[in-house]
């Protein structure tokens, strides 16, 4: 059974823009402009994708809609069908070379061995891809689209500049974010991403998970990579290989983030695997500088 779908909001967020929310999986986003309509990503089915579209009223809707699909995580784009022939599907072209990817389809296959939400699933590809930054001007906001790898090679993060507003989907995350390999350049990539998103000096920062729209957020998730790396460069080189330095005390999530209460226990144990990727991730950095 598909999970239910929400529309909510943050103090302060414009009226413009919508949440379109799956509890305790993600967030997609509706920016309303004068002269057309933007979802950001379109959930992890159809069906959820339909439900949003209904309590959005896109039908009645006089506009026409643009879809933005952020990145080829399942979560972010499986819904794309609902849309397909009806909005164009924006994304980096990187994306393309993830759904070309085996991985891709062996992922759906066993989300759906799992779970039968996921057994009419069909991967849509986007429609429209760009190599460098991409602006939709709406009349009154203009979106601006800029790559920020590093979670994915084809994440793209928004910024509205008129409302000093950044949707930033998974490039920033509560607790903590999560880097695409253990190698140090997808480190470094995620690094700057996050760099870029802090040089907007937003209002307002709009993750995918962790309902907050802090920008205190972002300096947040610079600070635990900053942390990572300190603690990690104090190891002896033996200490460096160890494959449970995530159990250590010290190298632990809950040493470097406050993990909320509230979460389920199914999120901590990914938040975990997170922070054990990120880790891992840091110590090649570590191995890479001492050579």
């Amino acid at each position: 059974m598909n999970r239910p779908v929400e529309l909510c909001s943050y103090p302060g967020l414009d009226d413009r823009i919508s949440i379109v929310r799956v509890e305790n999986e993600v967030d997609a986003v509706f920016v309303r402009t004068r002269r057309f309509n933007v979802l950001v990503d379109t959930l992890g089915t159809p069906e959820q994708c339909r439900m949003a579209l209904d309590l959005l009223g896109i039908e009645a809707s006089s506009l026409p809609l643009i879809v933005v699909n952020s990145h080829m995580d399942w979560d972010h784009f499986w819904g794309n069908a609902a849309i397909a022939g009806r909005a164009p599907i924006l994304a980096h072209a990187s994306a393309l070379e993830r759904l070309r990817d085996p991985a891709a389809q062996r992922t759906l296959r066993e989300k759906a061995s799992q779970d039968p939400r996921f057994r009419d699933v069909e991967l849509v590809s986007p429609t429209v891809t760009f190599a460098g930054p991409a602006v939709l001007d709406g009349g009154d906001l203009t979106l601006e689209l800029f790559h920020t790898p590093g979670h994915t090679p084809d994440h793209l993060a928004i910024w509205i500049r008129e409302l000093r507003t950044c949707l930033a989907v998974d490039a920033v995350e509560h607790p903590i974010p999560e880097v695409w390999s253990r190698s140090s350049k997808d480190l470094r990539l995620l690094r700057e991403s996050l760099g870029k998103i802090c040089g907007l000096d937003a209002d307002i920062v709009i993750p995918a998970h962790g309902n907050t729209s802090s920008p205190s957020t972002v300096r947040e998730n610079l600070a635990y990579f900053d942390t990572l790396a300190e603690r990690v460069e104090s190891l002896a080189p033996g200490q460096l290989t160890d494959p449970d330095l995530c159990h250590a005390k010290g190298y632990r999530l809950q040493d470097f983030v406050s993990v909320p209460t509230s979460l389920p226990a199914e999120l901590v144990g990914f938040y975990e695997e997170c922070h054990r990727t990120n880790l891992g991730a840091t110590v090649q950095a570590q191995i890479e500088k001492q050579k």
